[in-house]
């Protein structure tokens, strides 16, 4: 067993295929709309406004309607507005494939039931941190803030996984690590695939289209994503009365796994992600 998608646990049980997978995730897409998104369609919002937003959550941890409202672009009521547009209209990855005809309405609820029965075991929103480590509610926060960056900055669709302790990470083909001391200090880690790489570059880059780019390019905004997460944590922990000092992120050359250095440990908190890749999400924390 493992964290997984529906779609994902339909396609490991031969129910669907991936191809149909893919037209109902295509189906899904283009109807559940993000928040800016759905503020422009109401006409509440203008591509300049959605960027300035999405610049303003890179260094303060606010949703995108409350960033929108604090910035004066959308009223408390029209904030509201896009979010009863958003549920009204949102479309699950279930009824997706019923559309696309990969699944007939009559078995979607016995296959749901299955498939909470099969994820029970991970269905919770609350960062949970192994006991015995220290400083629980940093590593808490630093883990919240992670996954927030990975919606917000590079619009990821993800699963946390459990997070647990290890020596070591598995191979990815890019990491990227960031070094943070003071009253709590460890080395953050992000892998990502080549593929999550260009969704990274996407966002941070503006373009519809990456392929182009150098690698050094690419690898440049996987640097700047974590510089990103770790400015946002700094600026919690100093809310929560820690200072933390952050280095410049920089590159991690690993033919194969990392391992934890000595007198460290490895505190993973990775993810799932709705294709079925994966992202590691680590900090090398003093033992």
């Amino acid at each position: 067993m493992a964290v997984k998608f529906f779609g994902q646990f339909l396609v490991e049980k031969g129910v669907v295929s991936r191809e149909i997978l893919l037209q109902a995730i295509e189906l899904q897409e283009s109807v559940n709309l993000s928040f800016g998104a759905t503020a422009m369609a109401m006409g509440l919002l203008a591509e300049g406004d959605i960027e300035k937003v999405h610049d303003a959550q890179r260094t303060e941890d606010l949703r995108f309607g409350d960033m929108a409202v604090k910035l004066g672009l959308l009223t408390g009521e029209q904030m509201m507005q896009v979010l009863a547009r958003q549920k009204n209209t949102h479309l699950y990855i279930g009824e997706a494939l019923v559309k696309v005809g990969g699944l007939s309405a009559d078995k979607l609820p016995a296959l749901l039931d299955e498939f909470k029965a099969d994820q029970a075991q991970y269905a919770t929103d609350k960062v949970a941190i192994p006991a015995g480590v220290t400083d629980a509610p940093f590593w808490e926060m630093l883990a919240d803030l992670s996954y927030k960056m990975l919606t917000r900055v590079a619009l990821l669709t993800f699963r946390p996984e459990p997070i647990a302790t290890a020596r070591s990470l598995p191979a990815m083909e890019v990491y990227a690590a960031m070094e943070f001391s003071g009253d709590v200090s460890g080395r953050y880690l992000l892998g990502v695939s080549a593929a999550t790489q260009k969704q990274i570059a996407r966002e941070i880059l503006k373009e519809a289209n990456v392929d182009g780019e150098p690698k050094e390019v690419l690898d440049d905004t996987v640097m700047e994503f974590v510089n990103v997460v770790l400015g946002n944590v700094a600026a919690k922990a100093a809310q929560m009365g820690k200072a933390i000092e952050i280095a410049p992120p920089e590159l991690v050359e690993a033919a194969g796994e990392i391992e934890a250095p000595a007198g460290r440990s490895a505190l993973r908190f990775p993810v799932c992600l709705a294709d079925g890749d994966r992202v590691e999400l680590a900090v090398f924390i003093e033992e």
